[in-house]
């Protein structure tokens, strides 16, 4: 134990020498840090096939009613694009800070033609497209070299591929390994959605026809609404409610005033029916609950899942 926790404060130096505030990319392929010296309300964003390592502070993240909760030496990892909400706990002497992969399919993909699944991964019926789990000391220990390379730019053109490689084996070996594998998998959900989720992401502000969509994931219409379902704990209307609320408060926090046309740009044709699905999903309408986030000292509303 003693050795992980030495581990975890040897990647926590290296990420804090180079995190700036916020979230940014980095020189690395596919590598992000984040740093938050404060703590922050619960926001809404959307989550890629990605893991992250919690180095320090706690996050708090809803997808519609499932709730995970994880702090440092935990990491979180999505097999697909996610409309969630996420409140992290910071303080400027502890910052937030984290480290993150974006997860490649076709490195993944690659990695399970080219070895067995191991024994701890077992197939599961239901595979969640989020979860949670505790860094092992392997999983630390690459993570570890990784992250040294941005100390060491000259090395890592030969070594971060191979890091990259070592960290998904890792994940595929974990015990959400299953969450993991799907997105390198032809036949998984995660796959034959993949399509029709890129589509509604792309495209959130128009009208959603799920019979085209299911007929880009190769699926009957019955057969496309319970697969999607499973995936993203939601229906394709839900998930695109979910995208058009959350760029709509995006729009709001920059121009508070211009509720209206924040509605009509996110694909809101009646004024009335956007004000009320804003409040329902975060507490507030859309004007109010703007100003309130430009207004660090008044709490802002916690969301409630959208249905």
């Amino acid at each position: 134990m003693t050795g992980q926790v030495d581990t975890l404060r040897q990647i926590r130096d290296v990420v804090a020498r180079h995190a700036g505030e916020g979230r940014a990319a980095t020189a690395l392929p596919r590598v992000e840090l984040s740093r938050f010296s404060t703590a922050t309300p619960p926001t809404g964003e959307t989550v890629s096939p990605s893991v992250a390592l919690i180095l320090q502070g706690d996050v708090r993240t809803v997808l519609c009613k499932r709730t995970l909760h994880y702090g440092a030496g935990q990491f979180v990892v999505a097999s697909v694009d996610l409309p969630v909400t996420c409140a992290i706990q910071a303080t400027s002497r502890q910052p937030y800070l984290a480290f993150e992969m974006r997860l490649e399919p076709s490195v993944i993909s690659d990695l399970l033609l080219a070895a067995p699944a191991p024994r701890t991964v077992t197939e599961r019926t239901h595979v969640p497209s989020i979860a949670t789990g505790t860094a092992d000391p392997d999983l630390l220990d690459v993570v570890g070299r990784m992250a040294r390379l941005l100390d060491r730019p000259e090395d890592a053109a030969a070594l971060a591929p191979l890091y990259e490689r070592e960290i998904l084996w890792r994940l595929i070996s974990s015990d959400q390994g299953a969450t993991v594998r799907q997105i390198g998998l032809p036949d998984s959900d995660v796959s034959q959605l993949g399509h029709a989720i890129g589509w509604i992401r792309t495209h959130y502000d128009q009208p959603l026809r799920v019979e085209e969509l299911a007929a880009r994931s190769s699926m009957s219409v019955t057969s496309f609404h319970r697969h999607f379902r499973a995936l993203t704990q939601m229906t394709p209307l839900q998930y695109q409610k979910h995208l058009r609320l959350h760029e709509a408060r995006a729009r709001l926090l920059a121009h508070p005033r211009d509720v209206a046309d924040a509605g009509h740009a996110v694909g809101y044709e009646s004024p009335s029916q956007f004000s009320r699905e804003y409040r329902r999903m975060f507490g507030a309408p859309p004007g109010r609950h703007a100003t309130q986030l430009r207004q660090p000292e008044t709490p802002a509303t916690t969301p409630t899942p959208a249905q």
